[in-house]
């Protein structure tokens, strides 16, 4: 392939030149091997400057030579130059009969001018015919001027040197022919290169008009980091996210903030480092910028990988989404707001249902159960109220400490006790005592109060609530599982929503309003765990909650 380059290489510098030179560099090698031999001529063989034909053959060549500056040789047929070799034959054969035995090796020079002949590619025939006729005259006149007296190897010589010739005519042609073919195959090969690459430059140019027409920003990097593509609605972002004080655009030195707006995201967390290191993940909210410029996105990536599934890079994806941040901030703020004004008023009627049931005489029978009425729907108001105002805080309050569980538990099954009673419902608890775990017990308590009573409403027909516990080194693993109605697989991968509630549910006229699980899976991820619901129609369902069991390091 490199000598395919060097020859593509010089035939291109070659081409560069004008006719006139380049048939000059054809006659050059020849032109100079009889500059030679005519400079030693008048050392080496003095006689031979009384040789009209020897003299007329130099002299001859020096014209040729001349002829191939002077001569316009772009304004005639392209093949019209091969005049020059047919020529230097008739040059040759002059020069070498007129040196006669002196100098008898001047018949090889006959290769040049076949050379010449031959690589042209042109005149095929005439330069075959010319390689066997060119050299047999050259060398018959010498041996004719020994007729009859001759030597078989005169003879044989003035056979075997056309034949020579011929061969060397066919080898050269042949070499060209091959040359040509392969600079055709290579010229193919160019322009292929060329259309892959006009049309590469043009899928280009329609990739980043579709990058630069989307709405999210968008950047690949390589394994490395480096950036190898974006578009302007990224570029919009990184001008957001710049330092103050137009340092580099580096993403460890741009500002980017977590949920809390302020708080600086560490160089481990940033959506592009993540992204490097290999992850993949989605809706990874940060604020970028300060000021009233401040923007929140959420980020997503995916990983690159080569040919050998090996990973190249990644995609990070940021979608601005202050809008909706800013509206489901507003929509909690009304919410809590709301119920907070609800409360007040609530807690009003409590007490004076309250003091009015204390006093029961005076009070009629049917009163007395309407008041009962009252206060039994004002509290599951109230608790309602309480449930709305939680599911709107943006980050429940958790202040994690080392807590014994199987305290809490123990305190959460005496205050379901009651309810599991009057619905027919065992509850039973397998938690080894003590059993540490670095959480809040009130929130803890909360979420297991929030789990043991919907094991018990979501268990109509009566059965078992089962509580157990293990802990695995660093984490704790709780399970409140119950052999209540159960729920599909959909469901359950959808229960921990806001407001969701199940057909089976609102078909079996179970109350709730579909805020507790929400507000549990809220407070367990608070904590830094995880909760997990796995539930099968009529076979019950089984909630997991992972906790901490150690809190963070202290140096």
């Amino acid at each position: 392939m490199t000598e395919k380059l060097v020859q593509r290489g010089i035939g291109r510098y070659f081409g560069a030149l004008n006719p006139r030179t380049q048939v000059a560099l054809c006659q050059l090698p020849l032109t100079l091997i009889v500059l030679a031999l005519g400079i030693a001529t008048p050392f080496a063989w003095p006689d031979l400057l009384h040789s009209p034909l020897y003299v007329v053959g130099l002299l001859l060549h020096g014209i040729l030579f001349a002829a191939c500056f002077l001569i316009p040789w772009e304004r005639l047929h392209s093949s019209a130059y091969l005049v020059i070799p047919v020529l230097d034959l008739l040059a040759i054969g002059l020069s070498r009969n007129g040196a006669g035995t002196l100098v008898p090796g001047l018949v090889i020079l006959a290769i040049f001018p076949i050379i010449w002949l031959s690589a042209s590619g042109m005149l095929a025939r005439t330069s075959m015919v010319l390689s066997i006729v060119g050299p047999l005259l050259i060398m018959l006149p010498t041996v004719a001027g020994k007729f009859p007296h001759f030597t078989a190897s005169e003879v044989s010589s003035l056979l075997l040197f056309p034949l020579m010739m011929l061969a060397v005519s066919l080898a050269i042609r042949f070499a060209s022919m091959n040359m040509r073919t392969q600079q055709r195959q290579l010229q193919e090969k160019d322009k292929e290169l060329r259309d892959l690459l006009a049309a590469s430059r043009e899928r280009e140019r329609l990739l980043k008009t579709i990058l630069d027409a989307t709405d999210v920003g968008i950047v690949a990097v390589d394994s490395d980091g480096g950036i190898l593509l974006t578009n302007n609605r990224q570029r919009d972002f990184e001008r957001i996210a710049g330092p103050r004080d137009g340092r580099s655009m580096a993403e460890g030195q741009q500002l980017i903030f977590a949920r809390d707006r302020s708080t600086p995201v560490p160089a481990t967390k940033r959506p592009v480092r993540r992204a490097i290191d290999g992850e993949s993940f989605a809706d990874y909210l940060v604020w970028i910028g300060t000021g009233h410029n401040q923007r929140a996105v959420s980020t997503a990536a995916r990983p690159l990988t080569d040919d050998g599934g090996q990973f190249s890079g990644a995609v990070i994806v940021y979608t601005d989404v202050t809008g909706l941040v800013e509206a489901l901030a507003a929509n909690e703020e009304l919410v809590s707001n709301v119920s907070h004004e609800f409360k007040s008023p609530l807690n009003s009627i409590l007490g004076n249902v309250d003091l009015v049931l204390e006093d029961v005489q005076g009070t009629s029978p049917l009163s007395a159960r309407r008041l009962e009425v009252v206060q039994r729907n004002s509290e599951r108001l109230l608790a309602l109220v309480s449930d709305l105002m939680a599911s709107a805080s943006s980050a429940l309050k958790v202040h994690p400490k080392r807590t014994d569980l199987a305290s809490l538990v123990e305190t959460s099954i005496g205050s379901a006790q009651p309810q599991a009673e009057h619905s027919r419902i065992s509850l039973v608890a397998d938690i080894p005592s003590p059993l540490w775990a670095y959480a809040d017990p009130l929130r803890i308590g909360q979420a297991l109060d929030n789990l043991v009573s919907n094991a018990i409403k979501y268990s109509p027909g009566g059965g078992v609530v089962n509580i157990s516990a293990q802990g695995t080194g660093d984490w704790v693993r709780l399970k409140v599982q119950d052999s209540g109605m159960g729920m599909s697989p959909e469901d359950s991968a959808r229960v921990f929503r806001r407001f969701f509630r199940t057909e089976s549910a609102r078909e079996a006229a179970i109350s709730g309003a579909g805020l507790g699980l929400s507000i549990t899976k809220a407070i367990v991820e608070g904590h830094g765990g995880d909760i997990s619901c796995t539930s099968s129609p009529g076979k019950g369902s089984t909630f997991t909650l992972t906790l901490p069991a150690r809190g963070p390091a202290v140096y």
